[in-house]
């Protein structure tokens, strides 16, 4: 029996004690503390003021300005300064330097450049009563056209010359028979190149030659029936 009231004694003490102890905890406060003012600066903004001109600055940092421009007074051109009436002659001086420049012959300015003088191709004697005249261009087929007259009177006032013989039959007259070739232009590569064959009314061919033209220039041939 004094066991058990020893027991209850005891507990009770233990339990006062852990009393006390938790009594004893108490919760720490943090007292609260003012905030300062904010500390930015609001004073309004105020623009700065402008560098104003400081001989220290280095003078070599300072780019130059000059107001006194050399301008070319002519434009830049890959010919020679020269004025011209036409375009064109500035193009054909062009071509005549060129010629100079190789020393090329006569003939051979002819044949590149073509004729500028009439050309008379000479003279055949035929008894037949008409002939066939024919002609081509005997270059490249660049457009070459030519008109055709018998004594001074047009036959054919515009041909086209083709590859092709194209022509007309001429009834002869009694004497001289001048046929002309004039050149119309010179194509589109120059000059105005053509063959052309003249067959009286048995087979037998009575002229056959060629021409290189400049435009306006004549080739002439005579026809003598006797």
């Amino acid at each position: 029996m004094k066991l058990y009231f020893s027991f209850f004694v005891m507990l009770f003490f233990t339990l006062s004690v852990f009393s006390q102890i938790d009594n004893k905890k108490t919760s720490i406060t943090i007292p609260a503390v003012e905030s300062k003012k904010d500390s930015a600066d609001l004073s309004p903004l105020v623009p700065s003021k402008p560098i104003e001109n400081n001989k220290s600055i280095n003078p070599l940092n300072a780019p130059k300005i000059s107001t006194n421009l050399n301008l070319p007074k002519k434009e830049f051109s890959m010919f020679p300064q020269e004025n011209f009436g036409n375009p064109g002659e500035l193009f054909v001086k062009q071509i005549n330097k060129n010629i100079e420049d190789v020393k090329l012959s006569p003939e051979e300015v002819e044949r590149r450049n073509g004729s500028t003088t009439n050309q008379f191709l000479g003279d055949f004697k035929s008894g037949a009563k008409f002939v066939n005249v024919v002609y081509r261009d005997h270059g490249f087929t660049d457009g070459d056209v030519i008109q055709v007259l018998v004594n001074d009177d047009i036959i054919q006032p515009r041909v086209y010359l083709t590859g092709g013989f194209k022509g007309f039959k001429l009834d002869l007259q009694k004497g001289f028979n001048k046929i002309d070739f004039l050149a119309l232009n010179q194509g589109s590569s120059g000059p105005n190149t053509a063959e052309f064959r003249v067959v009286d009314d048995t087979g037998n061919l009575v002229s056959h030659n060629q021409w290189n033209l400049a435009t306006g220039v004549k080739a002439t041939i005579i026809i003598v029936k006797e």
